[in-house]
């Protein structure tokens, strides 16, 4: 049964290798569940946003093993919630109150429902597959010095600096070491073809810090697994269903800018995350191209419109997917693995919240490597508009903290360095229209900014 619904034997994998990767994959992104509530907790019910946050992630990641038959998982995405949170209902909405998040959530559901619609017409497949080739692997490139370097910041092996902006964290920390030394376990074990390596090295990780917290070493947060608040469930009351159309209405202008924001980093960390992924997962085509990426943008869609219904801001695939493609996932039983998980986290909250950064964070760091090995097939001799496109994709994602502001950079310096070598009929129809959209978000923060 499970052959015939993934297909495995076509994709070189076992359902063993498949579950392995699929929890590899949520334990890599299994703070979102801790991280989510933290952040929309701000101005909603925690735990309503914790339970909705699981729900919608196990629907979204459903859709995308049955539908897409895809090794990627779904979530709430950072920075989109953060927006959500801090930009628009603490900032721009701050008058509003209350009401400030249920027009939030009316906007991603709007959202949701935007890209449903397109999906179905294939423009956002348009789109990904229009990238050029040599652009695809830079963003592929990029997305893993971005993943490594978010699982280093995590871990404060890399902190902020007021003179140099970034150094290197402490050693005499218990995070700093413990992550390294996870990150050599997980070298180690991958030399020795073990099976599930990545999630020996977050397990033993793990371990390793509970006794840290042990000796009185780590003392920073609780690894340990705390039951004592047992299932807050309930809260879901609170967030879902909690539209606010008749705002819309009389600010539509307004309504319309705050939909445009979420609308445009959604589509483009999308796009760069399932073209990173499914590189890496060898899924791409003789032409670059990914079969079926309709299907991954539809459950993509789903995932945000009953996200927002639940009571969550905008869910997105998710780049740590990465993480279970390392350890071997191939296919949609990957996906259909992590979205078991998010529903069982519903009753083993405790044990999953547990899980620290630093723990993580080798998974994280190894799969960037992974990932960053893309960048050998970027013709660096060839079209100077592919070369410069790449380059900046790989270069700008980890240093603008964006997977969807390195592409923007990739996309503009490809358009306009092919007008300008006269090569305009090379740009396609989409390519254009990505270009107008950059354009105006380039316009857009202009005019904020002022």
């Amino acid at each position: 049964m499970l052959e015939k619904l993934f297909k495995l034997e076509e994709h070189n994998t076992t359902v063993k290798t498949e579950i392995i990767a699929g929890i590899t994959t949520f334990l890599s992104m299994a703070y979102i569940l801790a991280v989510n509530p933290s952040i929309l907790g701000t101005v909603m019910n925690p735990s309503g946003v914790f339970v909705a946050t699981a729900i919608a992630s196990a629907i979204a990641t459903f859709f995308m093993a049955f539908l897409a038959n895809y090794p990627i998982a779904l979530s709430a995405g950072l920075g989109l919630n953060a927006y959500f949170a801090y930009t628009v209902c603490l900032g721009e909405l701050a008058s509003e109150g209350e009401n400030a998040f249920k027009i939030c959530l009316t906007a991603v559901f709007v959202e949701g429902v935007i890209f449903l619609l397109l999906s179905r017409v294939g423009i956002r497949e348009k789109i990904i597959n229009s990238i050029p080739r040599n652009l695809k692997f830079g963003i592929s490139a990029g997305i893993g010095l971005f993943i490594a370097f978010i699982g280093l910041r995590g871990a404060n092996v890399i902190v902020p600096d007021e003179a140099t902006t970034v150094a290197l964290g402490n050693f005499a920390e218990a995070d700093v070491v413990l992550s390294l030394i996870g990150l050599i376990i997980i070298v180690v074990l991958e030399h020795f073809n073990i099976t599930g390596s990545v999630l020996i090295g977050i397990v033993v990780t793990w371990i390793l810090g509970m006794i840290a917290q042990s000796t009185g070493w780590y003392t920073a947060t609780n690894v340990f697994p705390d039951f004592s608040q047992g299932l807050q469930l309930g809260g879901i009351a609170d967030t879902a269903f909690k539209f606010n159309f008749g705002w819309a209405a009389s600010h539509l202008i307004q309504f319309i800018a705050i939909v445009f924001s979420f609308l445009y980093v959604d589509i483009f960390d999308t796009v760069g995350t399932v073209v990173g992924v499914a590189d890496k997962a060898g899924l791409l085509d003789e032409n670059g191209d990914i079969p079926n990426v309709g299907s991954v943008f539809f459950s993509d869609a789903v995932g945000t419109t009953v996200g927002a219904c639940l009571g969550t801001s905008t869910v997105t695939s998710f780049v740590e997917s990465g993480a279970g493609v390392a350890a071997g996932g191939r296919t949609g039983l990957t996906a259909f693995t992590t979205g078991v998980m998010f529903v069982i986290s519903l009753v083993l909250s405790p044990i999953f919240l547990a899980i620290p950064s630093f723990a993580t964070a080798p998974a994280l760091v190894y799969v960037g490597m992974l990932m960053v090995s893309s960048a050998k097939n970027i013709e660096f001799d060839g079209d100077i508009a592919d070369t410069i496109g790449a380059y900046l994709a790989l270069l700008m994602m980890p240093l603008s903290y964006s997977i969807a502001t390195g592409i923007m950079f990739a996309v503009l310096a490809w358009v306009i360095v092919k007008v300008f070598m006269g090569k305009i009929k090379d740009i396609s129809p989409v390519m254009w229209v990505v270009f107008a959209m950059f354009a105006f978000r380039i316009w857009a923060l202009i005019t904020n900014f002022q």
